[in-house]
């Protein structure tokens, strides 16, 4: 067996995430305070609070949903710590989940790592404030129709793929505009569904080009340092464990696209055959099976689902 640790992105939270691992394991707990602790002053209500009981309106805001992923993801990889320790080869994470990655792999302990969050997320709301945008899931059209779909698409605005997910779900990023005439072309070329996304703008486009900008000349100011375990970029697919490759990786992909179906790819290649989701819902077990259904896949948000591990 050859075991990576795979983290969720912004889009799996959920009131009430988190709650049964703060209650019942203390190193889980301890996370959860440090956050609140850290955070306290630069969001207008406790993340703890707002996690665990809601309201939901206010855990879907880009500021309070990028940290409260993070720190679940962090949260459960810390009481699973001792089980984990040594068996991963690889992490990596989708979109807001590499920071969850890079955090279980030590390139930064946890206060770098929530601040870093905090900090691209309210660059990509502001980015998304200042340049409304929207995105939409295409389901039943493979990659290089998604390319010509974007392309018959242009006339009306700006219009890239953002997502790989899984080989049929595939996510589109850009105009308002863009998005809603992709949805008639995406059915005429035969697309199963076209699903607008709740968003609150046009991430992993170039309307993130100010938030990029931005967080590039910031991000070398955090204490960031090689990684023990390599983690695999979603903008390259491929993996990184240097300092300078960690910092180039991060900055690009608040533009750039997620190539999570590569990634997934890319670990099978270097032998890797179990898979292990940390954090809240289970969307990348998903797709991971649909990339590769021989593949093994755990996901872990409660405590209870440590019992199904037999690594």
């Amino acid at each position: 067996m050859s075991l990576a640790l795979v983290f969720p992105g912004q889009g799996a939270q959920a009131v009430g995430m988190g709650l049964e691992f703060y209650e019942h394991n203390n190193k889980a707990k301890e996370i959860f305070d440090k956050a609140d602790s850290i955070l306290q002053g630069k969001l207008a209500n406790s993340l703890k609070q707002v996690m665990f009981k809601g309201p939901e309106d206010e855990l879907k805001k880009t500021d309070y949903t990028q940290p409260a992923i993070f720190t679940m993801s962090c949260a459960i990889y810390e009481a699973m710590r001792e089980k984990l320790q040594g068996k991963a080869v690889f992490t990596a994470g989708h979109s807001l989940g590499e920071y969850s990655a890079l955090y279980a792999s030590g390139a930064f302990d946890f206060e770098t790592g929530i601040k870093l969050v905090s900090r691209r997320g309210s660059l990509m709301q502001e980015a998304s404030n200042n340049n409304k945008g929207s995105m939409a899931a295409v389901l039943g059209l493979e990659k290089e129709q998604i390319l010509l779909l974007c392309e018959k698409s242009r006339p009306a605005g700006y219009i890239a793929p953002a997502n790989y997910n899984s080989p049929g779900q595939i996510v589109v990023s850009g105009d308002a505009s863009a998005i809603d005439a992709a949805e008639a072309i995406a059915k005429e070329m035969g697309a199963k569904r076209y699903i607008k996304l709740a968003v609150a703008g046009a991430f992993h486009s170039e309307h993130m080009r100010s938030a990029c900008d931005a967080f590039a000349k910031e991000v070398g100011s955090y204490d960031i340092k090689d990684s023990k375990i390599p983690v695999v970029t979603n903008f390259y697919a491929r993996e990184v464990s240097k300092k300078d490759g960690i910092l180039d990786a991060l900055t690009k992909q608040i533009t750039g696209p997620v190539r999570w179906i590569e990634d997934v790819e890319y670990m099978k290649s270097k032998g890797v055959d179990t898979f292990i989701e940390i954090g809240p819902g289970s969307v990348l077990s998903g797709l991971i099976k649909k990339i590769d259904k021989n593949l093994k896949i755990y996901n872990i948000e409660k405590p209870s689902d440590e019992a199904k591990l037999t690594i």
